[in-house]
């Protein structure tokens, strides 16, 4: 059981999430989450030292939650092939994001690439855990005879992930899930032509 002041830190940062997400932490301000949480700046104050303590935690909170639905929706598959068509259904719907205002790996990403090395490490942590995970599931499918040995693993993970990526930013500035669902199938049908 959380406790009190752990269940209204745990508010905040799942209230802020979308803030800083459709915003960016340059654009997010305190105003804008005491206007979300109907809290006191005192409460706020009581649970971050100040907005920059605030924006890494809430980052920390967006890219660790898209991380667990992400690995939950993967764990369902039981076979290589499964797992990565999981991967790639997560992301089929690009305007309806679980947290509102699109991929949060993509938004931190682009927005602290040149402005905030403590958000960059973060999210180039995250992406390297998923690319290393990406592959070896495509190995483990090569490994058990699901794939042949052409697949280049450390390639496809690369490319669909930049893929998806990008296409989460394009389908969302045009307004429009239906590339996505183009560009998975294409994804799909290029792993399954590896199959023997």
């Amino acid at each position: 059981m959380l406790t009190k002041a752990e269940r209204t830190k745990q508010f905040i940062l799942e209230t802020a999430a979308p803030i800083f997400n459709k915003k960016g932490v340059s654009g997010a301000n305190i105003d804008d989450v005491l206007d979300a949480t109907k809290l006191t700046k005192g409460c706020l104050y009581g649970h971050f030292e100040n907005k920059e303590d605030l924006a890494l935690q809430v980052v920390d909170y967006m890219l660790h939650n898209n991380a667990e639905k992400l690995m939950l929706n993967i764990s369902r598959g039981k076979t290589a092939k499964a797992k990565v068509f999981a991967y790639l259904d997560y992301y089929k719907d690009p305007l309806e994001t679980h947290i509102k205002g699109g991929c949060p790996i993509f938004n931190m990403a682009v927005e602290a690439d040149d402005n905030n090395p403590v958000i960059k490490e973060k999210v180039a942590s995250i992406l390297r855990q998923g690319q290393e995970l990406f592959v070896s599931i495509l190995n483990q499918g090569i490994g058990n005879g699901e794939f042949t040995d052409k697949l280049d693993a450390v390639g496809y993970a690369f490319k669909a992930v930049a893929a998806v990526e990008g296409a989460v930013v394009l389908c969302r500035t045009m307004n429009t899930a239906k590339p996505m669902q183009g560009l998975i199938k294409s994804l799909k049908a290029e792993l399954e032509s590896y199959a023997p």
